[in-house]
């Protein structure tokens, strides 16, 4: 974002005005692919914050001035590059907005970051990294940093159906094992990745933890799922966020019975321990807000065709 200092008062006699400094330039869009009518890459150019990104951090996207702020989570670095790569599914009215406008060549007014907490990549024998659907993406970056510290990377990933499916040849180069589930059979495992946990679980009984990222009910079942065997399961939760720096409340979800938030305490929480409900009920609350907006937008597009 950018900043500017304040008005320039002259503070006494010997202390010279603090000086402007200029807007920070627009981020460059380097590369763009879509994986469906939904959900689609951007990839930009950022050295600083890529040399900075670790696995489990997010941004916060301005895409144009005066637009919305909404986090997302860093799907891949490289620091080579110098690039940031976000995987986007279009839901609301700025990532649809953004679908449409977000082209190879064009910029992001502001990016932010990168954010939270990283997720702990300690010296353990053997993981389970889990994504399902968006949250397939953003899961990759922890399985590639497992493997390069030495563990053993079982990887689970789940989408609705073959069509569906991207990244896997990503995947399988740092992956010992690698399931896929899909929820009609046409790939894979049938079923939820919840099944590939449990063919993961039957086969090694030295799992060490299992990383689970995905919509809320999926990280939940996940959870249940590794809870009577006791495997420690880390989820990475992505409420409504404004600012990101744990001043506006926005993403406080129940971690434990105590209150946290998402953005400073986060995003990588204990999924036995997270309030899954609690976190569900709260994103609701603006369903209808949201729903609004996406029509006022799609109206708007359609009146500026057709003038």
């Amino acid at each position: 974002m950018g900043a500017k200092s304040g008005d320039g008062a002259v503070l006494s006699k010997t202390i010279d005005p603090l000086p402007m400094v200029d807007e920070e330039p627009a981020v460059e869009i380097v590369a763009r692919e879509d994986f469906s009518d939904v959900t689609y890459l951007l990839e930009f150019r950022h050295p600083m914050m890529a040399k900075a990104a670790k696995p489990g951090q997010f941004v916060i996207v301005i895409p144009r001035e005066h637009g919305e702020r909404i986090p997302l989570t860093i799907a891949d670095f490289d620091r080579d590059k110098g690039t940031i790569t976000l995987v986007i599914q279009a839901v609301g009215k700025t990532t649809k907005e953004m679908q449409q406008a977000c082209r190879t060549g064009t910029t992001l007014f502001s990016v932010v970051g990168p954010m939270g907490e990283p997720s702990h990549i300690g010296d353990l024998g053997k993981v389970v990294c889990v994504g399902g659907g968006l949250g397939v993406a953003p899961v990759f970056p922890q399985a590639r940093a497992f493997k390069e510290n030495g563990a053993y990377v079982i990887g689970v990933i789940g989408f609705r159906n073959k069509d569906l499916v991207f990244w896997e040849d990503k995947f399988r180069k740092y992956c010992d094992e690698f399931i896929i589930c899909s929820d009609d059979g046409s790939v894979g495992i049938k079923g939820l990745v919840t099944e590939g946990i449990k063919a993961a679980m039957d086969n090694h009984d030295d799992i060490d933890e299992v990383i689970a990222i995905g919509p809320p009910i999926m990280m939940k079942a996940c959870a249940e799922t590794t809870r009577p065997s006791g495997i420690k399961t880390s989820v990475s939760l992505n409420p409504i966020m404004v600012d990101g720096t744990g001043m506006c409340g926005g993403c406080r979800v129940k971690i434990g019975g105590k209150m946290q938030f998402a953005c400073v305490d986060g995003p990588d929480f204990d999924g036995h321990q997270v309030d899954f409900d609690d976190l569900m009920n709260r994103l609701k609350r603006f369903t209808e807000d949201e729903k609004l907006a996406v029509e006022r937008w799609t109206e708007t597009c359609r009146a500026g065709k057709a003038s």
